[in-house]
């Protein structure tokens, strides 16, 4: 591990277990194992997608410059996630290629490229290992038989349950979530199809295929597909161990899904799987959760390419990284226009700031603590992540910085060289923030677009097609796509 002072090695996580805040102390240290819940790809990823990618990327980057080995497994649903959590509906991947009359695997992949691809935009580091869940099919039917064995689950009509009463009896149910399953049973309603179940608490473990759902796989209780929750048992403990370290995901999976999770680990091994598990809080709009089942949700190439009735300008990668970073994952961070334009500008100063420490040069004495301002911010960072408050420690320094460029303020040759350092460490590093291409502004391109594609409404409108095939043929020179449509326009650059 690196060196460090006392004040740097504690790391403090809010363990939504135990619901306390808990010095991090790994099972077998130097080496970390970590979980958390991917992506369910039949769709573009949205900026609900990114919070939770960007959160653990920050604890990964974290955990590594610690000095720990970590082994970081992130998985890619694809099958098994119905439209509703009590095992009822399409599969949505399903549901999708149904629609867009493709195979489930043409989905698959299309939207897992481009799931990467965006990851790739918001520079967050690709995990040690990703498996997907249709590639775990045997792991998963033997972790179902091992919970048959040990009479925590039944089988009926070609699917298996897990059956959570009996379960309850021994262990806890509803343990992580805060739920009370006399409550759940009490509350929970009867939904057709569902008298296969004892009680409607309990969830599928295997489902067994209609004649017309595509995605199965033979097993000894018939053909069928794994239910949502397993998926994760079942990789996690190949990948990480009977007991790993952190499981992370977003909070709308703490419920029923990682409820669930507990379950079926606990009834195989007979003790808890995880030792911290980290929920980041919702992207909202208006108050609202963000998400595709709510049809309120904003992709990720909507927002770079300023594409969508809620954004006036498009965004970079870069500033929505900032964004995310500039509140603590636990708390609501709430969509705005305004919000994304604050965070642009923070971003920009931060970037400026880099440049200008450059142009210091040394002196004799300092003027300002730059010992204080480096612990200040691993202070923030091992707050359970708080960046934010690293953030705005950051911006203190920049003032500093700044003013020090103007000859207001020095530092020695040894200060100097620890605060590019630690500037560029925390702010590259361990945010992951990247300068954008010299020249490169999202906002402002996309901005000039508009404005040429609008002129160019214009002079049809007035009958001057001459400029407007003009204005269309130089943009497609640039490298814009120019499309007209009833009312209107779309572009995309190409």
């Amino acid at each position: 591990m690196q060196e460090q002072n006392n004040t740097r090695k504690k790391l403090i996580i809010y363990n939504t277990l135990s619901r306390e805040r808990e010095e991090f102390n790994p099972i077998n240290p130097p080496h970390v194992g970590l979980y958390v819940c991917g992506p369910t790809v039949y769709g573009e990823a949205h900026l609900g997608h990114a919070r939770p990618a960007i959160t653990f990327d920050l604890l990964f980057r974290y955990l590594r410059h610690l000095g720990y080995k970590v082994r970081y497994v992130r998985n890619i649903t694809d099958v098994g996630h119905l439209e509703s959590d009590a095992d009822e509906g399409e599969d949505k991947i399903l549901k999708k290629a149904r629609l867009e009359q493709l195979e489930p695997m043409e989905v698959v992949q299309h939207y897992t490229n481009l799931y990467h691809k965006n990851m790739d935009q918001l520079n967050v580091l690709p995990p040690s290992i990703e498996p997907h869940a249709s590639g775990h099919i045997i792991e998963q039917q033997q972790m179902v038989e091992k919970i048959l064995k040990k009479k925590y689950a039944y089988e009926k009509n070609g699917s298996v349950y897990f059956d959570v009463l009996r379960y309850h009896k021994k262990h806890k149910y509803g343990k992580l979530s805060g739920r009370v399953l006399e409550d759940l049973v009490t509350n929970t309603r009867s939904l057709e199809g569902q008298d296969e179940k004892r009680n409607n608490v309990d969830f599928a473990l295997w489902k067994k295929a209609e004649p017309t759902h595509l995605m199965r796989w033979p097993s000894k209780w018939g053909e069928g597909f794994p239910g949502w929750h397993l998926e994760c048992s079942a990789m996690s403990m190949k990948y990480l161990g009977e007991q790993f370290d952190i499981h992370g995901g977003g909070m709308d999976l703490l419920f029923p899904h990682h409820e669930c999770e507990i379950a079926q680990s606990v009834a195989v091994t007979g003790r808890d799987a995880v030792r911290y598990w980290m929920h980041n809080n919702m992207v909202t709009i208006n108050g609202r959760k963000m998400g595709k089942s709510l049809g309120n949700f904003i992709t990720l190439n909507e927002m770079f390419a300023g594409k969508h009735e809620l954004l006036e300008q498009p965004y970079h990668p870069m500033t929505i990284r900032f964004f995310i970073l500039q509140a603590q994952y636990r708390s609501t961070l709430d969509f705005s226009n305004e919000a994304l334009q604050a965070a642009e500008k923070g971003f920009d100063r931060l970037m400026s700031t880099v440049e200008r420490i450059e142009k210091i040069s040394p002196a004799e004495k300092s003027t300002w603590d730059v010992k204080d301002f480096i612990n200040k911010c691993y202070e923030g960072l091992n707050d359970d992540l708080n960046s934010p408050v690293m953030i705005s420690h950051l911006f203190d320094a920049a003032r500093v910085i700044n003013s020090a460029a103007d000859g207001k303020e020095t530092f020695t040759a040894g200060d100097l060289e620890k605060l590019k350092n630690h500037f560029n460490l925390f702010v590259f590093d361990i945010l992951g923030l990247q300068q954008k291409e010299k020249g490169e502004d999202s906002g402002l391109a996309g901005g000039l677009v508009e404005l040429l594609l609008k002129l160019r409404q214009e002079a049809k409108e007035r009958k001057d097609f001459a400029t407007a095939d003009e204005i269309r043929d130089e943009l497609n020179k640039l490298g814009v796509e120019v499309r007209d449509v009833k009312g209107g326009f779309e572009w995309d650059i190409v």
